[in-house]
């Protein structure tokens, strides 16, 4: 199908997250480096948390493809990482790490996200998140997404108009690219 198509230029894999299928999405990656004759860009949106070793070989296919990795950084403290996700975020920082060191210019395909949770994640774990990007790259993009409430933090509002200025302006004291997604849910009234 991707053979035959000439429109399709980039494969992405993403929805919850794409590490539990990794041994696989890698696979059919290689297949496609392997039988399309012309480029096709590999990207990944996910948590990081993968086996290292697989997060480095779907990196590689990134970077030899010319698409992306997005790492989504939920939370900076550990304990609130956990509260959010159920996991602990020394794996998501450690892979994050040697992806934006192993490869050179990680600002062409490294890339971040963090949800602006109300009242649980503001400036002060946007600060230590876009610290951490900075400390590799101040060119790495970075984008703080308006939260909406619904499944298990339904009881939450839209992320408040005040919490997201002070989390931007935290975090372009660090880099250079942030932007603000979901700025369409500030206009929305519950």
């Amino acid at each position: 199908m991707v053979k035959d198509n000439p429109d399709i230029e980039c494969i992405c894999f993403f929805g919850g997250s794409p590490e539990p299928q990794l041994p696989f999405a890698i696979n059919v990656s290689k297949r496609i480096f392997e039988e399309v004759d012309r480029n096709i860009r590999i990207c990944w949106e996910w948590n990081g948390a993968g086996n290292s070793r697989l997060v480095r070989k779907a990196g590689e296919l990134s970077v030899e493809s010319g698409g992306i990795v997005k790492f989504d950084l939920k939370a900076w403290n550990r304990n609130l990482h956990f509260f959010l996700t159920g996991k602990d975020n020394v794996e998501v920082l450690k892979n994050f790490e040697m992806l934006a060191c192993e490869f050179h210019f990680p600002e062409r395909f490294l890339t971040a996200t963090t949800l602006l949770v109300p009242y649980y994640v503001d400036e002060k774990e946007v600060n230590e998140i876009a610290g951490f990007i900075s400390s590799f790259s101040i060119e790495i993009p970075y984008s703080l997404l308006v939260f909406h409430p619904q499944f298990y933090m339904k009881d939450l509002p839209v992320t408040p108009r005040n919490q997201v200025r002070r989390c931007y302006e935290t975090a372009k004291k660090h880099l250079k690219n942030v932007n603000i997604g979901n700025m369409h849910l500030l206009e929305l009234r519950f």
